[in-house]
């Protein structure tokens, strides 16, 4: 199976790069950039597979500037929320400082994300925290939608097969739960691998792409 037997590029090169803009700037927010992520977004930056309207900047983004180039299409806010999100999350920490941004993107791109907001108020309620509280946040999350080859193959790179070390899993600055290096207790595992399936079954199916260096 021949890669990139179709073009399959649904948004243009500007949304493409406001969209990883916005995913940079979420993981730059709680001021914690490792190298391995400044490495991450440099190869992703220089991929031949994601064409950006400025090739030589990969910056952060403003919510102004997010929404003049996502537009108001709430299909593409929401989907840039939902990806938004499981980045932040990817690591086992959302932070204040993650969600606040998250909230003004929402709010310049015109969308709501009430289960973001109801799961920030049973965090600042006294009283503990029960895991079924993740529902509707789970729910909200598996209906992001891949439509484009390049934002597939970027999801892809950025959601790990399996998780590779332990760690605190900390929402608003409260420990929920410790996962063990083998983390499918891990209360976002399925989301997130169910996206990385998805992404890769696009390419694959609807794009005819050999994804075998995702494997």
């Amino acid at each position: 199976m021949g890669e990139f037997s179709r073009d399959m590029t649904t948004y243009t090169a500007a949304q493409m790069t406001a969209w990883l803009r916005g995913l940079l700037s979420v993981a730059l927010a709680d001021e914690e950039f490792s190298p391995q992520e400044k490495d991450f977004f440099q190869e992703i930056q220089q991929s031949q597979h994601i064409e950006l309207d400025h090739p030589d900047r990969l910056a952060p983004i403003s919510p102004e500037e997010l929404a003049i180039a996502l537009g108001q299409d709430d299909t593409l806010g929401q989907d840039f929320l939902r990806t938004a999100v499981m980045m932040a999350m990817v690591d086992g920490e959302y932070s204040d400082s993650e969600d606040r941004l998250i909230h003004d993107y929402a709010k310049a791109l015109g969308q709501e994300i009430k289960e973001m907001t109801e799961l920030r108020a049973h965090f600042t309620s006294p009283l503990e925290v029960d895991k079924d509280v993740l529902t509707p946040v789970k729910n909200w999350l598996d209906r992001v939608q891949i439509k484009d080859q390049r934002l597939a193959r970027f999801l892809c790179r950025a959601i790990p097969s399996q998780c590779p070390f332990e760690r605190d899993v900390v929402l608003f600055g409260k420990k929920i739960m410790h996962i063990p290096a083998m983390c499918k207790i891990n209360p976002l595992y399925d989301q997130l691998i169910g996206l990385r399936f998805r992404s890769l079954s696009y390419l694959a199916d609807e794009c005819g792409e050999d994804v075998s260096e995702f494997c």
